[in-house]
C-alpha cells in the first residue's frame, strides 16, 4: 500500500505532537530527596528554586499566612506553605488540569498519571497505609485517598476514580478536610 505524501506528513506531525502531550517527564527532584527517595525537609524556597531552575511564586491566604508555588518545565506544579525564617516542612505536588504528562521521580518512586492505587496500597502497606473513598465533591470525585505516615510525616496520595495517582502530600499533621 503507498502512502500519499501529504497523509504522511500529516500522520507524522500527528505523531509528533501526540508524543509531546502524552510523554513522560522526570520530575529532576533527585537532589531533594535522599537515597531512599524521600523529600528531604527542611528545605528553603531559593534551594527548590534553584534546583527545579524555576521562579517561586509568593503569595498569602486570607490569615496572611505565606505559600510558595513553582510550576517546572516539566508540567508539574509543587507548593507548600512556608515557615518561619523561610523553612519549608511540608510539600504538595500535582500536574495543572490542563496538562496531560506522566511525571516521574517523585518521592517514594510514584509517578503522578501513572502510579495505582493497587501499587501503592502494597507499596506503603508496611507503612499501616489506609485507604478512603473521595466524596462526590472533592475534586477527583469517585476516587481515593491513601494515607501513611513515615517517620515525621504524613503522606497523603489522591487517586482519580480510574486509580491513576493525581496528587501527592506530605505534611506533619494530617489536613482536616473540613479545613478547605
Amino acid at each position: 500500500m503507498k502512502m500519499k505524501p501529504l497523509t504522511l506528513i500529516v500522520a507524522l506531525i500527528f505523531q509528533l505532537i501526540s508524543l509531546n502531550v502524552f510523554s513522560q517527564k522526570h520530575s529532576h527532584l533527585n537532589s531533594l530527596l535522599n537515597k531512599n527517595s524521600e523529600f528531604i525537609f527542611p528545605q528553603t524556597p531559593d534551594k527548590i528554586s534553584k534546583v527545579l531552575r524555576a521562579k517561586a511564586v509568593f503569595y498569602e491566604d486570607a490569615n496572611d499566612e505565606k505559600y510558595a508555588k513553582w510550576l517546572t518545565k516539566s508540567g508539574l506544579e509543587l507548593y507548600c506553605s512556608i515557615g518561619k525564617n523561610n523553612v519549608i516542612s511540608e510539600m504538595f505536588f500535582d500536574i495543572p488540569d490542563d496538562k496531560f504528562v506522566i511525571a516521574e521521580g517523585l518521592p517514594f518512586g510514584l509517578a503522578i498519571n501513572k502510579t495505582t492505587l493497587q501499587e501503592s496500597k502494597v507499596k506503603f502497606s508496611k507503612y499501616g497505609a489506609k485507604v478512603e473513598k473521595l466524596n462526590d465533591d472533592s475534586m477527583y470525585s469517585g476516587g481515593s485517598k491513601l494515607i501513611f505516615k513515615k517517620g515525621e510525616h504524613y503522606s497523603t496520595l489522591l487517586f482519580d476514580n480510574k486509580n491513576i495517582l493525581k496528587s501527592l502530600g506530605i505534611t506533619k499533621e494530617l489536613i482536616d478536610p473540613a479545613a478547605n
